[in-house]
């Protein structure tokens, strides 16, 4: 009879150790994995001609997409590799023409 009663209390104190770790997850872990994948399914999407902003604050066009690097045009005769990780994201027509 002892040995249930203690296995209760060591639950019943472990409780708040795991309800804290839920929230810890439905309130961080999830959406940063949710907004990560989007970002990557971004990246794999972009193509030739799509504009982006650079994590630096460049603007870029995509001349030719590649394994681990872009190929972007920063002005008429100036083209360089960024690689994706340096991606932040994809300049939309609607907020290029505000």
């Amino acid at each position: 009879m002892e040995s249930g009663n203690g296995f209760q209390e060591t639950l019943i104190s472990l409780l708040p150790i795991v309800f804290f770790i839920a929230i810890f997850y439905i309130l961080l872990i999830r959406p940063a994995n949710v907004k990560r994948k989007k970002h990557q399914e971004m990246i794999n999407a972009l193509q030739k001609g799509d504009k982006i902003i650079t994590t630096g604050g460049l603007i870029c066009e995509i001349v030719k997409p590649e394994k681990t690097f872009f190929s972007v045009r920063l002005n008429d005769d100036t083209i360089v590799r960024l690689s994706r990780e340096f991606i932040a994201y994809k300049l939309d027509e609607t907020q290029e023409s505000q």
